[in-house]
């Protein structure tokens, strides 16, 4: 890839003119990948993290071809660095998750996500990178400054139906977190319910999550978890629900703080759901906010603009911004997006309305169902910001 660490000079300032991250961008590579690679750098105390989204734009090469040079753009980004999550999003996994399986065996290991959901620039792959420099980094933990980071992917479950497979995932997944002193209920943070045929299975994917939920702990007078749940599918047809998930271990009560944006969205259990709208967590040196799955919702948990991407769009922004405010943070300082459409017709209206509202951003379009159908649009994302808070410490 060419000159991807050349740092723009005009690159964007975050919300508070601080000038805290930094954007390099190469878009149009001699391997027609375009390439985003957003860094947030590291105070004296803290550590450099990036952000890094990868879209083939030539979608008449073979899948082979696409696939080798998203592989050569990944490893250009990732050099010199600890990849902690990487998500490959591909348009037929059937046919395509086994070779890029056995092409990552061949680079350094990382929490790794491979779903069907196909870009929406006519391609067949795209892929979005989170990785730090600094810090330690075994087995799928990454530890720094008293904190300690957990990125799982692609989990699957064998259990019949939907409701038995979400159940068995989280369960699975508190075991696996008790491997490394954490549980769902105390340290998770994000996660993601990819859901094969999501308007046939989600109401088993709420159930099953509710229920757990509840076994834990977790009901409407404590906190849920943020959290996107969207159809995408892997390469077994028996899967029905995948999961990928975020924790992390040393963060004090006061370091997190839960989203809610009530004068523009409503409690997410109003509606039968449990997932926060979004969660933000302060460190010395910075604050991470992550936003879940967002579509056109009002206070009440009704869907607006009904049969309108365009304006089901402009309210997605809306309740993006309203969540982002909440936290201090702002559209300048979103590191990566992905924006979900129901039909892959609306995606020129909508890339037209993000990137008149948002030019700054450069989300991965992707075609997912949204959880309702009468949504079109979904759109979830990470800001990070320089509103840090000197009695904790740094990332």
């Amino acid at each position: 890839m060419a000159n991807v660490q050349k740092i723009l000079e005009n690159a964007p300032r975050n919300s508070h003119g601080l000038g805290l991250w930094e954007e390099m961008r190469n878009f149009a590579d001699m391997n027609s990948v375009q390439t985003s690679l957003i860094r947030f750098p590291a105070r004296p105390e803290g550590i450099p993290e990036y952000h890094a989204t990868l879209q083939v734009q030539d979608g008449s090469l073979s899948f082979e071809n696409q696939l080798e040079a998203i592989l050569k753009a990944y490893q250009d980004v990732s050099a010199g660095k600890t990849v902690l999550l990487r998500r490959f999003f591909l348009s037929d996994p059937a046919n395509q998750a086994h070779r890029l399986e056995t092409l990552l065996q061949d680079l350094p290991e990382a929490a790794t996500s491979i779903i069907g959901q196909p870009p929406l620039n006519g391609t067949k792959i795209a892929a979005w990178i989170y990785a730090v420099s600094g810090g330690e980094c075994q087995n799928g933990l990454f530890s720094h400054n008293g904190y300690t980071h957990c990125w799982l992917g692609g989990m699957k479950s064998a259990e019949s139906g939907s409701e038995a497979q979400t159940a068995a995932l989280f369960k699975a997944y508190d075991t696996a977190l008790a491997e490394k002193e954490m549980n769902v209920a105390d340290h998770c943070l994000r996660t993601w319910l990819f859901v094969r045929d999501v308007d046939t299975n989600y109401g088993g994917v709420v159930k099953g999550r509710r229920d757990y939920f509840n076994g834990i702990g977790l009901t409407p007078q404590t906190h849920f978890i943020a959290s996107t749940g969207i159809a995408g599918f892997s390469a077994q047809p028996q899967n029905l629900v995948c999961m990928d998930a975020y924790a992390a271990r040393g963060l004090q009560a006061e370091q997190i703080q839960y989203l809610h944006a009530y004068d523009h969205l409503s409690p997410t259990a109003l509606y039968g759901v449990t997932f926060e709208r979004g969660t933000a967590v302060t460190y010395g040196d910075r604050k991470h906010v992550l936003i879940s799955g967002t579509a056109s919702i009002d206070k009440e948990g009704k869907v607006l603009h009904t049969d309108n991407p365009q304006q089901q769009a402009e309210r997605m922004l809306e309740n993006v911004d309203a969540l982002l405010q909440e936290a201090g943070s702002g559209f300048e300082d979103i590191v990566y997006s992905i924006v979900y459409l129901r039909d892959a017709a609306d995606y020129p209206c909508v890339r037209k309305v993000l990137q008149s509202r948002c030019p700054s951003l450069d989300p991965i379009y992707v075609l997912a169902p949204v959880c309702r159908p009468a949504w079109l649009v979904e759109m979830e994302c990470m800001a990070i910001s320089g509103n840090g808070d000197k009695r904790f410490a740094a990332f």
